[in-house]
């Protein structure tokens, strides 16, 4: 019988989230320390999307265990 949500797999949509979180997070903070390291100047817009990435890295990676892991499997 499907679920409130259809056939939704919330482990893997756990997983799935906080990697994408992780992956995020990674990509703008190794992206800000190339940036200082090679000492390139790049316009702030682009300094500011990689900040961007960073903070929904950390938004994402948060809160994609507690929607999917906990809240969703509770409304079943």
């Amino acid at each position: 019988m499907a679920g409130r949500y259809g056939e939704l797999d919330y482990s893997v949509l756990t997983k799935r989230g906080f990697l994408l979180g992780v992956a995020l997070f990674a990509i703008g903070g190794l992206g800000e320390l190339g940036l200082a390291a090679s000492g390139l100047s790049v316009p702030d817009w682009e300094r500011a999307l990689l900040f961007d990435l960073e903070l929904l890295g950390i938004l994402i990676g948060l809160l994609s265990p507690f929607v999917f892991g906990v809240l969703l499997p509770l409304t079943e």
